[in-house]
Parts: structure tokens; C-alpha cells; sequence
């Protein structure tokens, strides 16, 4: 396994670079723009909508490269009027007519019928091409997977919170399943912080915390949100690294079980 080649997004059938960008933390233009350069194609517009992204995007669809990117647009409204005016809005924002992917976000059940009509026809309407899902319930996603209107979806998935491999990731079919994405590969910074640590054990890099994500075979993309320029060469080290050895995999596991032990000794005595 490379993490440096480019993988098929699942039954979207698009090339993706293993490592996706997120637009939400402040990581400056040139940032994201040194990451496309590095291949990074897969460009998540996100809940918390920064410039610097904006910006790369505008600039990288200028200088004519549009078709190289996969650029995803997250939706959180639960109105579907309101879906379809701020989704226009993010468009136009970018400066591009359609995106790749509308991603349905945060929705732990079924989507309402008027949000699913909405978004089919948003696609007729050429806005989008591909529909995703994000949640946390991970037993709705194998429910998912028999509605042929998703083609990926965005998943929660780290060293701390490994029950997508079991109720996600085992029980996706072996072809033509939807495109897998995962999130918050750093548990929100605590995989890297050392006062998190078990005692006497160094904290993990980010580029750890992402070669754990992209290790397991079926993940497709894992997401980084970097707020700046070092913490993206952070994440961009990880497609050179590679796959995680047997002893790193290990260790990364074990620091996994104290902080998701740790956390819940200090919030749910």
C-alpha cells in the first residue's frame, strides 16, 4: 500500500489522493494550494467556512485545473428551501458552478423526505454530481449503503474511536460499496498532546494520527484540518510515511485505549 497513489472514491469512480484538506481551522491559501501540488485533490468545504481555502479554490479553478479537483460542500440545514439557497451561496462563494459531492451533514437517522426529494433535484439541476452522509450513529451507515442515492460517506474514525471497524467498515460490501472518508483523526488535538498521554509515553505526530486512519485497507480519503502552514507539512508527511508498522500500529492503538479510557474516567464518574 502507497498512501502517494491515487485511490478510486468508491462507486463514484473519481481518483482521490489518500489525504483530503478541510477548510475549517485557517490554514492560509498557500497552504492549501502546496498541498494541491502535492496532489491533494479532494477539497472539503466544510461546517466553518475560512478564506484560505476559498481562495485556493478560486485561484486553482482560474488558472484552469477545476477537473483535477474534488471539491465537497457540506449542508447542515434540515430546511430544504434553505438547503439548496445557502448551497448556491457556497457556490458562488468559490466561484464555480457545480461541485462534486453535496454532503448531508450531521444527521444521525434517515434524512427527511423533503431534504432527500431536495437534494435529487439539486442534482438534476447539475449543482452536484455525487451525494454524501456524514453522522455519528455508525449502525445507520450499513443501512445507508442499500440506498443507491449515497455514494460516500464521512465517518468518525481514530486511535480513540475504533467502532467503525466493526460496525462500519466490516459490514460494507466488497464491490461497488460507497466512497469512505474519515474525520478527526487527531480526536481534536488530544492524540498529539502530551498531558494526554499514558505516563511515560511520548504524545503521537499528526502524520501518525493520519497513517493510522489511511492503514486500514477500505478507508478511501482521511480528512486534516490544519490552521497553518507547518501543521499541513505535518499531515502531507503522512503519504510518504506510509502504512503504519506492525509495532507503530500497536503502540498508536494502546495510547488510542488510554485516552478514550482516560476521557471517560474525568467526564463520567
Amino acid at each position: 500500500m502507497d498512501f502517494r497513489e491515487i485511490r478510486i472514491l468508491g462507486k463514484t469512480g473519481m481518483g482521490v489522493a489518500r489525504l483530503g484538506v478541510a477548510s475549517s481551522f485557517g490554514a492560509p491559501t498557500e497552504a492549501f494550494e502546496e498541498a494541491f501540488e502535492r496532489g491533494v485533490n479532494y477539497f472539503y468545504w466544510g461546517s466553518m467556512r475560512k478564506t484560505g481555502m476559498a481562495q485556493a479554490i478560486r485561484n486553482i479553478v482560474a488558472g484552469g485545473k477545476r477537473d483535477d479537483l474534488m471539491i465537497v460542500i457540506q449542508s447542515y440545514s434540515r430546511s430544504a428551501a434553505l438547503m439548496e439557497l445557502f448551497y448556491r451561496k457556497a457556490l458562488k462563494t468559490l466561484n464555480i458552478e457545480t461541485a462534486d459531492v453535496m454532503l448531508l451533514g450531521w444527521h444521525d437517522k434517515i434524512p427527511s423526505l423533503r431534504i432527500m426529494n431536495r437534494a435529487m433535484e439539486m442534482k438534476d439541476k447539475g449543482l452536484f454530481r455525487f451525494l454524501g452522509l456524514s453522522g455519528h450513529n455508525r449502525r445507520l451507515f450499513p443501512e445507508l449503503v442499500k440506498d443507491d442515492r449515497f455514494d460516500l460517506f464521512h465517518v468518525r474514525y481514530n486511535a480513540a474511536h475504533r467502532g467503525a471497524e466493526e460496525d462500519i467498515f466490516e459490514k460494507m460490501p466488497q464491490n461497488n460499496r460507497p466512497g469512505l472518508v474519515t474525520y478527526t483523526a487527531t480526536r481534536w488535538g488530544d492524540l498529539v498532546r502530551a498531558k494526554r498521554m499514558p505516563p511515560g509515553e511520548k504524545p503521537l505526530r499528526g502524520a501518525d494520527c493520519y497513517r493510522f486512519a489511511l492503514s486500514h485497507p477500505i478507508v478511501d480519503v482521511c480528512i486534516t484540518g490544519p490552521k497553518n502552514r507547518d501543521e499541513m507539512q505535518e499531515a502531507l508527511a503522512a503519504l510518504d510515511l506510509g502504512p503504519l508498522k506492525e509495532e507503530e500500529m500497536a503502540r498508536i492503538r494502546r495510547i488510542g485505549d488510554y485516552v478514550h479510557d482516560d476521557f471517560k474516567g474525568r467526564f463520567f464518574r
